[in-house]
C-alpha cells in the first residue's frame, strides 16, 4: 500500500531528504533516525516504513535503507519484527521527559528566597580575555568569492587520498592497541623521530627526544612557554607590528611588553629597547605580518645579546618551509650554541590548521616541566593524529605536499603582485619571497577598517593592519592579503573589483 500523503508529511519532518553533498547518504539517514529516538521524538514501539516505502519518499536507493536498518539492528536502536517491520527499539527512547525538567524546575523555584541568586561573573573574571584584540575571520569566509585571508585551508593542495591512507594504517588493530591506551604525558615516538629525522634538518636543527614536546598547535606551545618563564613584570621584547595573539598569551602572564621595530631586514636588535629585557619573542622566517626574512647579521646579533644580557630567545619559526624564491635561511636555533633559543615549529600551517600539530624543541631541563605543565592541561595532544602525522612524513607525502605548496604560493603571489601594480598603485608593499601573505600600506591616506567593510559586502575579504600593532593607533593604512586559500585565477578579478571600492 503507498503511503499517503499525511503519513509521507510526518516521515518527512522526522527524516529529512538528505542533502548530496558532504557525508555519504548512509551516515546522514542514519544520523537522523539516531536522533529522532535518542530526543524522544520517535517512541519506542513506532513502526518504521519499510525500505522501499522510505527509499521512494527519500528518493534515495533501496539498498541503502536496507544497509541502515541493518546496522541500526545490530547496535540496537530499531527492532526487525518478522512478517511486521522495523520497530523503535523502546530501550534507546530518551529517558529524561522534558515534563519531569519542568517538575524540577518547579521544586526549585520553591527554595528559591527573594531577591537574586545570579552570580555576578563580571566581579570574579579575572584579566577579561574578551579585552585582547583579535584579527577575526568570517567562520564562513569560503562563501566569498575572494578571501584574502592568512592561514586557511586549501582543499585542493591538500593531499586528501594520502592523507586518507595514513589515517587508515592509524587504524589498524595493532595501532590502535599502541595509541588507544592513556599515554598520560608521552609523546608518539614515531611522530618525534619524523621532526627528528625529515623535519627539524630541513631547519638546521639537530635535536633529541627528551628535547621535543608535540602540542596542539603552535599556539599551545607559546601559552605553556608564557605559563611556564613568564612572571608579571617581566619585560619582554616583541616586534612590532606583530604576531598579536603572541602578545595576548604573554600580556594574559602581566609581561612587560617592549616593541622593537621591524624594516626590511626584518626585526632591528636595537640595544636600548632590549636593555633589561629577559626574553625576545620573534618570527625570523617570514615575519608576521610583514613577511620579511631576518638576516644573519641581526641572526647573529640578536644571539649576541642572549649572551651578554643572560636572555632567552623565542623563535616562533613562522611559515619557514614555503620559501619560493631563493635558499631558506637556517633556523636561529641552529646557530645556537647556549641553549638560549626555544624553538616553536607547527606542521598546521603546512598540513591543515584543522589538525592542530605543533612542537616545541628546547632544552630536556625545559622539555621535562613543560611535559608536566601540559599534563595540566590536556595530558597530551591526540595519539591517533600523532601517528596519522608520523606516517605521513614517512611515506614522503609531506615532501610531496612542500613542494606542490612552494610552486602553487609562488604562483599566486606572482598573480597578486602584478594585479596590485596594475590595479592599485596607491599600495606600497614588497613582493614576498616566501609565506603565504603579502603586507601593504596605503600611501594616499585610504583607512583599511573602512574599506574593508565595503569589501566584505562586495565578497572581498582582506586583513586590516591594526591589531598587528602594539599601539591600537597605529597601522590604520596597512594591510594584508593572504593567499593560501584563494585560486589563482581569482585574484586578478578580486583586485580590480577591490581597487573599484579604493577608488571610490
Amino acid at each position: 500500500m503507498r503511503p499517503t500523503t499525511v503519513h509521507q508529511l510526518m516521515w518527512h519532518q522526522l527524516l529529512p531528504p538528505p542533502e548530496r553533498e558532504g557525508s555519504t547518504l548512509q551516515s546522514q539517514l542514519r544520523t537522523h533516525i539516531v536522533k529522532a529516538v535518542l530526543d524522544g521524538r520517535l517512541v519506542g514501539g513506532t513502526r518504521l516504513p519499510s525500505s522501499r516505502e522510505l527509499a521512494e519518499m527519500l528518493e534515495i536507493s533501496r539498498n541503502t535503507v536496507v544497509l541502515v536498518y541493518e546496522r541500526l539492528t545490530e547496535d540496537g536502536f530499531i527492532e526487525n519484527r518478522p512478517r511486521c517491520g522495523y520497530f523503535v527499539s523502546p530501550r534507546n527512547v530518551a529517558q529524561t521527559p522534558a515534563a519531569q525538567v519542568g517538575v524540577i524546575e518547579d521544586a526549585h523555584a520553591d527554595l528559591v528566597q527573594s531577591g537574586t541568586t545570579q552570580v555576578q561573573w563580571g566581579q570574579r573574571l579575572s584579566g577579561r580575555v574578551a579585552d585582547s584584540r583579535w584579527l577575526d575571520k568570517p567562520r564562513d569566509w569560503q562563501r566569498y568569492r575572494y578571501p584574502f585571508i592568512y592561514g586557511q585551508f586549501d582543499p585542493t593542495l591538500f593531499p586528501v587520498a594520502h592523507w586518507r591512507e595514513c589515517s587508515r594504517h592509524a587504524l589498524d588493530v595493532g595501532a590502535i592497541r599502541g595509541w588507544a591506551p592513556d599515554a598520560i604525558d608521552h609523546d608518539d615516538h614515531s611522530l618525534v623521530d619524523q621532526l627528528i629525522r625529515r623535519v627539524l634538518p630541513r631547519r638546521g636543527i639537530a635535536a633529541r627526544r627528551e628535547e621535543i614536546l608535540l602540542t596542539v598547535g603552535a599556539q599551545q606551545g607559546l601559552y605553556l612557554l608564557a605559563e611556564l618563564l613568564i612572571s608579571p613584570g617581566t619585560r619582554v621584547g616583541v616586534e612590532d607590528p606583530g604576531y598579536m595573539d603572541a602578545r595576548n598569551i604573554l600580556r594574559r602572564r602581566g609581561a612587560t611588553l617592549v616593541g622593537l621595530d621591524v624594516d626590511a631586514r626584518g626585526l632591528v636588535p636595537d640595544e636600548a629597547r632590549l636593555r633589561d629585557c629577559r626574553y625576545l619573542y620573534c618570527t625570523p622566517s617570514h615575519q608576521c605580518p610583514t613577511g620579511v626574512t631576518l638576516n644573519n647579521e641581526r641572526r647573529l646579533a640578536l644571539l649576541e645579546w642572549a649572551r651578554r644580557a643572560d636572555g632567552v630567545l623565542i623563535e616562533d619559526d613562522y611559515d619557514a618551509e614555503t620559501q619560493y624564491q631563493g635558499q631558506p635561511l637556517p633556523a636561529i636555533k641552529a646557530l645556537d650554541r647556549d641553549e638560549r633559543v626555544i624553538y616553536v615549529g607547527s606542521l598546521s600551517k603546512t598540513l591543515s590548521p584543522g589538525l592542530r600539530i605543533g612542537y616545541i624543541v628546547a632544552p630536556a631541563e625545559v622539555i621535562t616541566e613543560l611535559r608536566l605543565l601540559r599534563r595540566m592541561m590536556i595530558r597530551h595532544p591526540p595519539a591517533n593524529n600523532q601517528l596519522a602525522a608520523a606516517l605521513f612524513i614517512e611515506h614522503g607525502h609531506y615532501d610531496r605536499l612542500m613542494f606542490r605548496m612552494r610552486d602553487a604560493l609562488a604562483m599566486r603571489a606572482n598573480a597578486l603582485t602584478e594585479a596590485l601594480k596594475r590595479y592599485i598603485p596607491s599600495l606600497a608593499f614588497t613582493a614576498p619571497s616566501g609565506g603565504s601573505a603579502l603586507w601593504g600600506h596605503f600611501t594616499d591616506g585610504v583607512r583599511t577598517a573602512e574599506l574593508l567593510d565595503i569589501a566584505r559586502a562586495h565578497g572581498i575579504l582582506v586583513e586590516p593592519g591594526e591589531p598587528f600593532f602594539l599601539d591600537s593607533r597605529d597601522g590604520g593604512h596597512h594591510i594584508r592579503f593572504g593567499f593560501s586559500s584563494i585560486p589563482v585565477e581569482r585574484i586578478d578579478a578580486g583586485i580590480r573589483e577591490l581597487a573599484r571600492l579604493v577608488t571610490r
